[in-house]
């Protein structure tokens, strides 16, 4: 296996392979270009959007600035909206639902380390894939840790941090984030 192969499969992998680098130097010139850019650019600005999130659906809009790993790791559905400096650690799968919102400075990291500090200290890095469900709204400075699942209609309250796995139509919030009421969508 490829240490990009290994990373995606969410084993052990070497976050140094020059494969890697080239990739994360590519989208960091990219969002460079895109943080960069004035209100006056805005057309130019969604062009490189585009091309930071190869998977992206329709009326994609990020406020500047923005940072990610590598952007192709990341499928956006339709209609996303992120605020101002969101970052999204992509070393594992991203998956975004249709009709979702992050609040400013909201943190998707799939990228984590070993436990056990020898293998920490080897450099070798893991991640485990995200998913958020359509209609999500994640309040800001909320951050959401790997391997976690959203359902649907889910809101995520400010400041919050999850930990795990929440269903569809739930309020939750804290560190780590809990359920606090049930949403009726009838």
């Amino acid at each position: 296996m490829t240490e990009k192969e290994k990373m995606l499969a969410g084993s052990m992998y070497n976050p140094s392979d020059p494969e890697l680098a080239k990739a994360r130097h590519r989208v960091r010139l990219l969002f460079y270009k895109f943080n960069n850019l004035s209100e006056l650019h805005l057309e130019v600005r969604q062009k490189i959007l585009y091309q930071i999130f190869e998977n992206a659906g329709e009326n994609l809009f990020v406020e500047p600035p923005f940072h990610c790993d590598y952007g192709s790791n990341i499928k956006a559905g339709k209609n996303l909206f992120m605020n101002f400096n969101c970052c999204i650690l992509d070393v594992a799968q991203v998956t975004i639902g249709d009709n979702c919102m992050f609040g400013p400075h909201v943190q998707i990291y799939t990228a984590t380390h070993p436990l056990e500090f020898k293998a920490r200290n080897s450099g070798k890095e893991l991640g485990f894939s995200i998913t958020i469900g359509n209609n999500v709204w994640i309040g800001g400075n909320a951050t959401i840790c790997p391997g976690v699942t959203l359902g649907n209609n889910v809101v995520v309250a400010a400041g919050s941090v999850v930990t795990k796995n929440f269903p569809d139509n739930v309020v939750i919030g804290g560190n780590p984030a809990k359920i606090i009421k049930t949403i009726d969508n009838h």
